[in-house]
């Protein structure tokens, strides 16, 4: 994919780059590792005041961003604009909340022989980040806002397709006051990610994609030592059992659907519904989404924009087609609309069949797929029918039924009777093959720290050696 940008509304590349010259990748990675030396030694304090002054400026600069990034990948304004509003949040979250998640942790020092025992949080060094074009400002901010609090430094390799909000990026930090190199961006595909990665400089990686490429890094990553955390793809279900609220649970699946255009990994996209209420369900899911306005992605008016490519929707086309083809029923769309731009209508298709493409695949785009099921048993092991494991979202009032989904959902986020999301407050990430490690909280902010075990001695005696010894 060459590095540029290029409209989905409209299909017209509108600004193109170069990849960087491996000289400069080598530069990068330098100044990456000098500034890891200045980070690590400054205070909470001031990494917290400069990604306060990253907040403001992304909040002053709100509108020309969410412009860009709708530009570059289709998501309507108004969904930008709430992506730049929950990056500010995540910042001021962790400039607020780091000096509590990195505090030194006191252990039974008594119990260990030790006058004092304790846990302390150290930064890794450089990390490698290699981000999705979905989400281009919130994926990065919710690795980097954590890791440069930790005192870490980040190198990004961004989807080639969002290259001007990735230098956003590099520069919203250079400005907040963060060192030099402490967050650079660089332009290259991805055939230069295993020498980076290679790099002794670079100590981790963190990877939100697909499946193929978190296994091609953490192959990588595995055979030089280093950690990395993983976020990839999902099929996440969406149970409906009769107890449910039908007319909410329409509502929150018509926008888990189509949020993003359709192209979130935690987006609902397997609609598991119990057989008795199945029809009403179906009826009321279907009429939302045929209801959803499709359209230049500028318009307020807009509830839908374009997919991201053309091989995007070609690719969805190909995968309704399949499960049409093999007996599936469109409840709404599936009709590809004509005019420039890669749309695709809000679709949903009945009556799957474990044959069927759509049947355990992810779908990535406004496609939804409805599964009829007779029980709760059956339900979670349709639920639990695919590879993937991120998120899970389930309807019920009853206290019975919600425990078993939370319990036996294999998923790293279960939602019940609320649309799966993420937040900075609650760790984030899959299980199975959407990947492992977690994002966001505190468990994500040391993910690349060092947990580092102190025990100091008192008198001078081997108190170690006499604990071990009683």
């Amino acid at each position: 994919m060459p590095i540029a940008t290029t409209n989905p509304a409209t299909g017209e590349t509108l600004r193109t780059f170069a990849p960087i010259s491996s000289e400069q990748v080598e530069a990068a990675i330098s100044r990456s590792s000098h500034a890891f030396r200045q980070l690590r030694d400054t205070t909470v304090e001031e990494r917290g005041d400069w990604l306060n002054r990253a907040a403001a400026l992304l909040e002053a600069e709100r509108d020309d961003v969410a412009r860009l990034v709708t530009t570059e990948m289709g998501k309507t304004y108004a969904a930008a604009r709430a992506e730049v509003a929950v990056c500010v949040n995540a910042c001021r979250f962790y400039a607020t909340k780091a000096p509590a998640f990195l505090a030194d942790e006191p252990a039974d020092a008594a119990g260990v022989g030790a006058a004092r025992a304790f846990v302390r949080y150290q930064p890794l060094g450089p990390v490698l980040a290699v981000m999705p074009w979905n989400f281009p400002l919130w994926q990065v901010l919710r690795f980097a806002a954590p890791a440069l609090m930790a005192g870490n430094t980040g190198l990004l390799k961004h989807a080639s397709n969002v290259p001007q909000s990735a230098l956003y990026l590099e520069d919203l930090f250079r400005r907040a006051g963060f060192p030099p190199g402490a967050f650079s961006t660089l332009l290259v595909g991805s055939d230069a990610v295993e020498a980076i990665l290679r790099d002794p400089r670079v100590r981790a990686a963190t990877v939100t994609g697909s499946e193929h490429a978190g296994r091609v890094i953490a192959q990588i990553a595995g055979s030089e030592l280093k950690k990395t955390v993983l976020e990839l793809g999902g099929s996440d279900p969406f149970v409906v059992m009769p107890s449910a609220d039908l007319d909410r649970a329409a509502e929150v699946a018509t926008a888990a659907r189509c949020r993003n255009n359709g192209q979130s990994c935690i987006a609902a996209k397997r609609f598991i519904v119990h057989t008795d209420v199945f029809d009403a369900f179906a009826e009321r899911f279907a009429a939302r989404m045929s209801a959803l306005r499709v359209g230049d992605p500028m318009a307020e008016t807009t509830d839908v924009g374009p997919l991201v490519s053309e091989e995007s929707r070609a690719e969805i086309v190909a995968q309704v087609r399949d499960a049409v083809d093999q007996g599936a029923t469109l409840r709404c769309g599936g009709e590809l609309p004509a005019g420039e731009g890669w749309y695709y209508p809000p679709t949903v298709v009945a009556d799957l069949t474990p044959q069927m493409r759509m049947w355990a695949e992810e779908v990535f785009g406004p496609v939804a797929g409805l599964y009829r099921v007779s029980s709760c048993e059956e339900a979670i092991e349709v639920a639990n029918g695919t590879a993937f494991g991120l998120g899970a979202n389930a309807w019920t009032q009853d206290p019975a039924e919600q425990e078993r989904f939370v319990i036996d959902l294999e998923a790293g986020n279960v939602f019940v009777n609320g649309m799966t999301t993420s937040f900075p407050e609650l760790p984030f990430g899959g299980v199975k093959n959407s990947g492992y490690g977690r994002e966001l909280a505190a468990v994500g902010m040391r993910e690349f720290c060092n947990t580092k075990t102190v025990w100091v001695g008192g008198d001078g005696r081997t108190d170690s050696v006499a604990a071990l010894a009683e």
